[in-house]
């Protein structure tokens, strides 16, 4: 309908000399008896015209030139809005078109191929996955699989460091845990790591060096102990993720930062720019001059760098390998830093405009309307690992995606679980199943020669009058929409909205009318309907990153 009214009402605009004057726009009416789309260039292009609106949205709509056949009314609304409808053979013609794409349905080329990073989870490998990393998980997969539809040319990185405090205490917590099993009265670090992953890594050392450690220097076990722990987290991480359907083209490790000397060249360009000095024994950033509050520390007193000054390192290096677009997901607790890097990215002489913060809030897990707050296998959080155990990875995967980012989540156990239209994902899913099941039916009964669309050549869709068919094949329409409002918004809650709409409008559909019936020309019109419906909702599930079954 855009495409169509766009060429359209610019052919009117030029004839009557406004083109370029505005950016066309057209959004569906709030009220759907207004008509399909609407559009307010009349009251945009009203001030430069020195023109009422509605008079100038009359002579739009007197120079429009619209197939009668196609477009049934045309109306000013309000102060000088525009409201078209189209006809039912209009959105019938349309059937073809989705047909004809088949799985291509939905795929844009906005992106123009744009080099674009999608940054997430990102987790340092000292313990298992949480459900917060699991709804990152979720959305930075989706996200980057938004923007290859859209056209860009997308890599998925994972940034973590392998170095330092936490991963220190990781080596000890491994070491104490290995000697346990030799010696139960080995002291255990007070501040260790606890959970029965570190018991399972400690049970993996003794497997592979027997007492061999015992014997060692402490500090050699200690770091014999780091490497085989840091290998058995990463490789538990990477399984989990793989169970989500999650996979990233790279692993960027932090400390590389330090080793390849790109750290303290950031330093030394910050100095250079006036922007670093030294106070009470620490490196401090000139943020104040970058448009923020106060300075900032950067490199601590013990010689220690922050937080910020590795991110601003990183962000460098992603605009130095090509990157044109720079997507980062964030939990909440980053969003204090957040300011202070694409400042300091800003001065280093790169567009803090080319990166995308998506903050994303918390999880919490409910079963029977109470919080689960505790995990065996990790003593203080609920694992991602295990949160699939429990519901799948589908229901993992929407569950997480249903909701804004910006909202906290209350993952809901049970419903997860629930096999009944309760259950968002479960619903959506029934109704790829369901038609998958019709479409098997009307092949049996000779409706169709396949359940495809090479068995509907030459059908007639002008056949399909009735309301709810016209409403389903108005939304099925939407999806390209949708895919690129949730992907220029960040917003992958938007697509699992529309499926379930989808949903609902099939099960309306079919619950007012049957399939297979003996009027052979409209059954076959209704298969290729039901087809349609298919193909969104497959590509719907395939961006989402769900199956879509065949049968339930």
């Amino acid at each position: 309908m855009k495409k169509y009214l766009s060429r359209k009402v610019t052919a009117a605009l030029e004839a009557l000399h406004y083109e370029g004057r505005v950016k066309l726009t057209f959004e569906k009416p709030r009220v759907e008896s207004h008509g399909d789309l609407t559009t307010n260039v009349a009251m945009l292009l009203a001030k430069t015209a020195g023109k009422n609106p509605r008079l100038l949205a009359q002579e739009i709509i007197g120079a429009l030139e619209l197939e009668p056949d196609l477009v049934s009314g045309v109306e000013i609304a309000g102060p000088g809005f525009i409201n078209f409808k189209f006809t039912d053979r209009f959105f019938n013609r349309q059937i073809g078109e989705i047909l004809s794409r088949g799985r291509e349905f939905g795929r844009l080329d906005i992106g123009g191929g744009k080099k674009t990073q999608v940054e997430f989870v990102s987790a340092n490998p000292t313990g298992p996955l949480s459900v917060g990393h699991g709804r990152q998980a979720a959305i930075g997969d989706t996200i980057a699989t938004l923007l290859q539809w859209t056209g860009h040319d997308v890599t998925r990185e994972y940034y973590y460091n392998n170095a330092g405090r936490q991963m220190r205490m990781l080596a000890e917590s491994t070491y104490a845990r290995y000697r346990q099993l030799f010696d139960p009265a080995y002291p255990f670090p007070e501040d260790g790591y606890q959970g029965e992953y570190i018991k399972e890594i400690a049970e993996r050392v003794k497997s592979e060096q027997g007492e061999a450690l015992c014997a060692l220097e402490k500090e050699q076990a200690l770091e014999l102990c780091k490497s085989l722990a840091e290998g058995a987290l990463f490789e538990s991480i990477k399984n989990v993720l793989e169970r989500m359907g999650v996979r990233f083209d790279v692993f960027y490790n932090e400390d590389s930062l330090y080793t390849s000397g790109k750290i303290k060249e950031v330093v030394d360009e910050f100095r250079k720019l006036g922007l670093a000095y030294d106070n009470e024994g620490a490196v401090w950033l000139k943020t104040t001059e970058l448009g923020q509050e106060k300075d900032r520390v950067i490199i601590k007193s013990t010689g220690e760098p922050t937080y910020r000054l590795p991110d601003i390192a990183y962000h460098r290096e992603k605009f130095r390998r090509g990157f044109e677009l720079i997507v980062d997901i964030f939990g909440a607790d980053h969003i204090a830093t957040i300011p202070d890097v694409l400042a300091g990215v800003k001065a280093l002489g790169y567009d803090p405009e080319n990166v995308k913060v998506v903050i994303h809030q918390f999880v919490t897990l409910l079963r029977e309307g109470e919080q689960v707050k505790m995990s065996k296998r990790a003593a203080n959080f609920v694992t991602l690992d295990e949160l699939i155990d429990w519901v799948g990875p589908d229901a993992v995967r929407f569950f997480f995606l249903m909701r804004s980012i910006s909202s906290h989540l209350e993952f809901d156990i049970d419903l997860a679980k629930e096999q009944s239209e309760k259950n968002p994902v479960y619903y959506v899913q029934y109704a790829h199943a369901r038609i998958a099941s019709i479409l098997r039916f009307a092949v049996t009964e000779g409706v169709t020669e396949s359940a495809d669309a090479s068995g509907l050549q030459g059908v007639d869709f002008g056949l399909l009058k009735e309301a709810s068919e016209i409403a389903l094949v108005k939304l099925l329409l939407e999806f390209p929409a949708t895919v690129e409002s949730a992907c220029m918004g960040f917003e992958p809650q938007r697509l699992t909205t529309y499926l379930h709409d989808v949903a609902t409008s099939f099960h309306k559909f079919y619950h007012d009318h049957r399939v297979v019936i003996p009027e052979r020309e409209l059954s076959r019109a209704r298969v290729g309907l039901c087809l349609a419906s298919k193909l969104v909702l497959a590509n719907g599930c395939m961006v989402l990153g769900i199956t879509a079954p065949e049968s339930m």
